[in-house]
């Protein structure tokens, strides 16, 4: 059923993300192909899954996707809304007695964004304990937009340009990148909008 529902929900969905909702941002500067995007705070909700890069998507997705189609406490549904943001969770060193210390890989961070005016009093609670509601709280982020199938070196190339760029004009970033991505599985190659954003110190 959840399936089903996806795949309406895509069909929906127009070609390019021009029509689909997404967080209110002011572009402050342009360098280069790098734009610096002051961004308001919104609410996303959001999941962990200790797994790698390539397959936190997939597997995010359906969980992600079954909040806003129901599951949850007032059995309300949203619109769905741009972009599906991705980013590694840094590995954390917890501290236990006596002195030790032990890493733990905190795996994936996808989120979905929440559409304009819903608030974390709002929104109805998540019934699957995996999907956690979060204000984003803004700021300026650096952002360098790609069209193209997402692969970890198209990935990989355009945020080695986006530091690149960034080093170069002097702006000091902070924090994991995080990848954005506007568009259903079915949008052709060279329609789609993908994105790096970099959180600006």
């Amino acid at each position: 059923m959840l399936r089903r529902l996806l795949l309406i929900a895509l069909a929906l969905m127009p070609m390019t993300s021009q029509a689909i909702e997404e967080p209110d941002y002011q572009v402050v500067r342009t360098i280069d192909t790098v734009e610096l995007r002051r961004y308001a705070p919104y609410v996303v909700a959001e999941v962990v899954l200790p797994v790698a890069v390539e397959d936190a998507g997939n597997q995010a997705f359906p969980i992600l996707a079954g909040y806003i189609f129901g599951k949850n406490t007032g059995e309300k549904k949203f619109a769905m809304t741009a972009p599906v943001t991705q980013a590694a969770v840094p590995m954390r060193m917890d501290m236990t007695a006596p002195v030790t210390q032990v890493g733990v890989t905190g795996g994936q961070k996808v989120q979905f964004v929440m559409p304009k005016g819903v608030t974390l009093a709002t929104a109805p609670e998540p019934t699957d304990p995996r999907v956690v509601l979060r204000e984003e709280p803004g700021g300026l982020r650096a952002v360098i937009r790609y069209s193209g199938l997402w692969t970890q070196s198209s990935y990989a190339e355009h945020l080695a340009k986006l530091r690149s760029t960034l080093q170069a004009a002097g702006v000091a970033t902070e924090g994991e990148p995080v990848s954005a991505r506007y568009n259903p599985p079915y949008t052709p190659w060279f329609l789609r909008r993908n994105e790096i954003w970099l959180a600006v110190r």
